[in-house]
């Protein structure tokens, strides 16, 4: 007779990261005005659940400052990523999953409360705790409340860094 034994590990991490936005919005028609990149923060926690060596899924919960560099296009978000997570090696991840995000101010200034973005990422891990990681999240929904006529959808690179506990 011969058996097969196939071994699957499952362990959760909990952790922190904080990071770099670099966040434009994305209009449709095109804007007829200056439409310059935010720079902002992104910080917050997360849990990490492996499913065995090479697959994971990612859940985390942080602030993100988004929108573009003038005042009245800026949006900050609390958000939920969520990634499906393939290990290539011991050190590489690539990911990617929905994310939503709920609006930190305003309730009546023009934009939408709930809105709705796809996010990829890349994680490289320096030791078994340490890691950096860099991500783009293209938004899904309008983040325009009040103009049918124009769509504007939050683009956002991130670089950020965090630490396994």
């Amino acid at each position: 007779m011969l058996f097969t034994t196939l071994g699957f590990s499952q362990e959760t991490y909990f952790g922190a990261r904080l990071g770099i936005n670099i966040s434009n919005l994305d209009f449709e028609p095109d804007a007829t005005f200056e439409n310059k990149h935010r720079n902002g923060l992104v910080f917050g926690g997360f849990v990490d659940h492996e499913f065995s060596e090479s697959l994971s899924l990612l859940a985390e919960l942080h602030y993100s400052a988004e929108g573009a560099k003038d005042k009245n296009l800026r949006t900050d978000y609390i958000q939920l990523p969520v990634m499906l997570r393939f290990a290539i090696g011991d050190w590489i991840k690539i990911g990617a999953g929905p994310q939503a995000g709920v609006k930190v101010w305003s309730h009546e200034d023009g934009f939408k409360n709930i809105v709705f973005s796809g996010v990829a990422g890349i994680e490289y891990m320096f030791t078994d705790e340490l890691f950096v990681d860099a991500r783009f999240s293209y938004g899904i929904s309008n983040i325009l409340d009040d103009n049918p006529a124009l769509e504007a959808k939050n683009n956002n690179i991130q670089f950020g860094f965090g630490i396994k506990l």
